[in-house]
């Protein structure tokens, strides 16, 4: 498939907030807050993969794992971040097809 006919995903941005939140209550647990990422952490990077798909969601897969494990680090809000690249990449692309369509016109 030609990188410029592949089909982007935007998951909602509210799913994607409430993962982050999910993702930082384990601070509301301080004893057994770790033990909760070593069991939230695959679970979300699995979830992170299968939203955006592709590239982002490789790589992001990778980071919001590492990003789970790694103490304290849960404050980042790696599936929001994850939205805004991947709303930046659609209207970049909705901008060069639009610009695109006016010149064929």
């Amino acid at each position: 498939m030609n990188k410029n006919n592949k089909e982007l995903l935007l998951p909602n941005i509210g799913i994607c907030i409430l993962l982050d939140l999910i993702g930082m209550a384990s601070y509301i647990f301080p004893a057994m807050g770790e033990f909760v990422d070593v069991i939230w952490a695959p679970i979300s990077a699995y979830i992170f993969f299968k939203l955006f798909g592709g590239r982002l969601g490789m790589i992001g897969s990778i980071l919001n794992f590492l990003e789970e494990i790694i103490p304290f680090t849960d404050i980042i809000p790696s599936f929001t971040i994850a939205w805004f690249i991947r709303k930046k990449e659609m209207d970049k692309l909705f901008q060069k097809n639009e610009k695109a369509l006016q010149k064929s016109l």
